[in-house]
């Protein structure tokens, strides 16, 4: 087969990442614009209700074909989800940079081989160790902005990385038993409905919502949520899971140039070199996977 049909089905995939990427990014742009009209638990479980329920729309057959055991095992992993969304969400509600956070929040994919180390005795690839205390130092650069400090919200989002780790790690292991469609419609199931409950209980909720926040929403369910989950799940079926993390580094990227055109943010060189030096870490932390790619580039 020539090597430019060959590359199709790769080159289809990297395009459908990196519209996922865009996608993800937006939906930080659309969750901070709707957290000033809702409260946060409010609004990220309100979302996860109403993409499940869409979701659920085109899946039920297959929540109907599970097991009692299979709908226990994706509703606790929904459980843990609960608890990276939560820290995510709060996080986003009180960061002043979306570009830095999006670059904190992006220390789970360097977090994942350690956390498989931890729980399953997977050893991490010698990059990984190089990649630490890039990422370490990348993240002391952001906390020494204005002097060694580190706001609350660089915590949530460092903590909600730790989560995110975690249940990638947990997901890989349940999604061999379970299916991808009705395990993700469980899972947004079970964040939604229990963040939704935790809100009516520690929340004041508004007794009237602006249309553009509803905007927001509706923005945030439709296309930070549905359509990413329908586009990654379609195009992870073309490519590695290699391929697929690398290219989903750049939503960070995005993310802060997002912020930057929306939101005026500005960040100072300090703040600059920190997030370099974390996507420099990332790519350190897939250096091998990057060079296989390049080594099996199509040829000209």
């Amino acid at each position: 087969m020539p090597p430019t049909v060959a590359a199709r089905p790769s080159l289809k995939a990297d395009a459908l990442l990196l519209s996922v990427t865009m996608m993800a990014a937006a939906g930080w742009i659309f969750s901070k614009e709707a957290l000033d009209g809702l409260p946060p638990l409010l609004f990220i479980g309100t979302r996860f209700l109403l993409a499940a329920l869409l979701l659920g729309m085109v899946g039920w057959r297959a929540l109907l074909n599970l097991d009692a055991r299979q709908w226990r095992q994706a509703g606790a992993v929904g459980v843990l989800f609960i608890g990276a969304i939560t820290l995510w969400i709060l996080g986003l509600d009180a960061s002043q940079h979306l570009g830095e956070s999006a670059f904190i929040n992006s220390l789970w994919i360097l977090m994942v081989p350690f956390m498989a180390r931890f729980l399953f005795g997977d050893r991490p690839p010698p990059a990984t160790w190089l990649a630490l205390p890039v990422a370490m130092l990348g993240f002391a650069c952001l906390s020494l902005n204005n002097g060694f400090r580190v706001e609350p919200s660089q915590w949530l989002f460092l903590a909600s990385a730790t989560l995110f780790a975690l249940l990638f790690n947990v997901n890989s292991q349940v999604v061999k038993r379970v299916p991808p469609l009705p395990f993700t419609i469980i899972q947004m199931l079970v964040l939604g409905a229990g963040l939704t409950l935790i809100s009516a209980l520690s929340e004041p909720w508004p007794r009237q919502v602006a249309s553009p926040t509803l905007g927001w929403l509706l923005a945030s369910v439709v296309i930070a949520s549905v359509m990413r989950f329908w586009v990654q799940l379609y195009a992870q079926r073309l490519t590695s899971s290699s391929n697929g993390a690398v290219i989903m580094m750049l939503e960070a990227v995005w993310t802060a140039l997002l912020a930057a055109l929306w939101f005026r943010e500005t960040m100072s060189p300090l703040q600059w070199l920190g997030c370099a030096l974390i996507f420099t870490a990332l790519l350190i932390n897939r250096w091998h996977w990057l060079r296989r790619l390049w080594h099996k580039r199509p040829a000209t």
